[in-house]
């Protein structure tokens, strides 16, 4: 069984939750049936990212592969400039720790984008609804996005943010 981009944004989904959510809450949060949820744990599973029994995320084993495995399972899709929600550096938590950049930043195309950039092709479609409703995904997500497409310094301050946050 082959993971699929969207089996990353349910786990760091279930990591960012506060206790156990079912997998409709979970379904609801990230705009996604809760099928596909519970198709992404299942997939996760197998991949030994995740306890089936008690859904917990093997932070390890997954540090391992977003540092590892990410951006060769899923690499970046790039395409034109458009308006969208900032990514990867252009977004938090890297986008305080650069200096700012006349170049147009990364974003995922969003109807209610604020940002002109060159689009880089989220995870999963329903990224951006579920970025907005919760700030924590947004910082992962974006972090996960800078490993997957950053250049090497950038990809350096996303992997020790990462690292951090997955080993609270």
């Amino acid at each position: 069984m082959n993971l699929k981009p969207q089996d990353v944004v349910v786990l760091l989904k279930i990591l960012v939750s506060s206790g156990k959510q079912s997998y409709s809450e979970l379904a609801d949060d990230l705009f996604m049936s809760p099928s596909e949820v519970h198709a992404a744990v299942k997939r996760a599973a197998s991949a030994g990212l995740i306890d089936r029994s008690s859904k917990r995320v093997k932070r390890r084993a997954l540090e391992e592969f977003l540092f590892h495995g990410l951006k060769y399972a899923f690499p970046p899709s790039y395409g034109s400039i458009t308006r969208g929600m900032p990514t990867a550096h252009a977004a938090p938590p890297i986008s305080a720790m650069l200096a700012e950049s006349e170049d147009l930043p990364p974003v995922w195309p969003s109807p209610e984008g604020t940002v002109r950039g060159y689009e880089l092709k989220p995870l999963y479609r329903t990224v951006t609804k579920a970025a907005r409703k919760d700030r924590k995904l947004y910082e992962l997500l974006a972090l996960v996005d800078a490993v997957r497409a950053g250049r090497a310094r950038e990809r350096a301050l996303a992997e020790a943010e990462l690292s951090k946050r997955l080993r609270q």
